[in-house]
């Protein structure tokens, strides 16, 4: 479990404390000097990193050669990169690795909000989640390399709502009207998506 203290210094502040968690806990390590170095499917070995130092040392071996992975959040050393030698130190820094990594994932969440229509409801949320997570793992969602591809820059609205249930706050709905109808206004999307289970259009 990440310490809450951490999340509220360090993580970006589009996400919601219990979304950092979850994030953390489906794609991240509980050890900030965790590395993960992957050659396509193939997972390989590395030794433990004790320290900072360790860390790095295995991230610059590795990096441009596999896709490595670093820190609380797996955040991908190569992103921004161009010599191993620019890969700092900061990024097995707890307070970092969980500011760039909770940023770049509240990036991706925005990516693939907007490829569902970014729908308001609380419902769609868990699904959006999932897939933002996949495409953390994988650094693709839709055919699109997520750590490169532009930031949409849109709201998330849909973990706003699901958080304040997590907190016992349900969201009025005074709270939810605007979001609900603009919902209905821009359904289409979801429709045309809905028809990929076989059903034929009329």
């Amino acid at each position: 479990m990440i310490d809450a203290a951490l999340i509220n210094e360090c993580a970006d502040p589009s996400l919601k404390p219990t979304i950092v968690e979850q994030f953390v806990m489906a794609a991240g390590s509980a050890d900030p000097f965790a590395v993960t170095v992957k050659s396509g499917d193939r997972l390989i070995l590395v030794p433990k990193a004790a320290s900072a130092e360790e860390a790095i040392a295995i991230v610059r071996q590795y990096a441009g050669q596999a896709v490595v992975r670093v820190g609380l959040t797996q955040f991908p050393a190569g992103v921004g990169v161009k010599e191993p030698a620019d890969l700092k130190p900061d990024l097995v820094d707890p307070c970092q690795n969980l500011r760039k990594g909770t940023a770049m994932f509240a990036k991706v969440l925005r990516i693939v909000a907007k490829w569902y229509g970014n729908p308001t409801s609380k419902d769609v949320f868990p699904q959006i989640f999932e897939d933002a997570v996949y495409a953390w793992k994988t650094g693709e969602f839709g055919g699109v390399g997520v750590f490169q591809a532009e930031d949409p820059g849109i709201p998330i609205e849909a973990p706003q709502q699901s958080d304040k249930e997590v907190d016992g706050e349900e969201a009025t709905p005074k709270d939810l009207q605007p979001e609900t109808m603009q919902d209905v206004r821009h359904a289409g999307i979801r429709i045309d998506l809905s028809r990929i289970g076989g059903q034929q259009q009329r």
